[in-house]
């Protein structure tokens, strides 16, 4: 998160880097979980997909936001720029800064074992 907030990153970069965030801490849900997330095509929106079935039904609107940003971070990296407004990279980083926040609370509820 610290990466997205960068003074003079373009708001392209700064979504890009804030949903590279959210599906770390996505990922984060499922490796405590007893899982793998497979490094095959469709793995970001596994990802995201499994966070409601992990920390439960009340992540599911947060969880299908990221699925539509998934969709933009891959127009960001692969096909155009200029694509993000300030707004939405800014929207992006809270978004992402929320899921970690319960990510962590259900991971020290959940798994204290793995929490810091």
């Amino acid at each position: 998160m610290k990466d997205a907030a960068l003074k003079g990153l373009s708001a392209d970069r700064s979504f890009a880097t804030a949903y590279n965030a959210a599906l770390q801490t996505a990922q984060m849900t499922i490796v405590c979980s007893g899982y793998r997330l497979a490094s095959t095509p469709g793995h970001h929106k596994t990802a995201f997909e499994a966070v409601p079935l992990a920390m439960g039904a009340s992540t599911s609107s947060l969880a299908a936001y990221f699925e539509t940003c998934r969709r933009k971070r891959n127009l960001v990296d692969y096909d155009k720029a200029q694509v993000v407004s300030d707004t939405e990279a800014a929207e992006l980083m809270a978004k992402a800064s929320e899921l970690l926040a319960l990510t962590e609370k259900w991971i020290k509820a959940n798994h204290p074992q793995l929490s810091r």
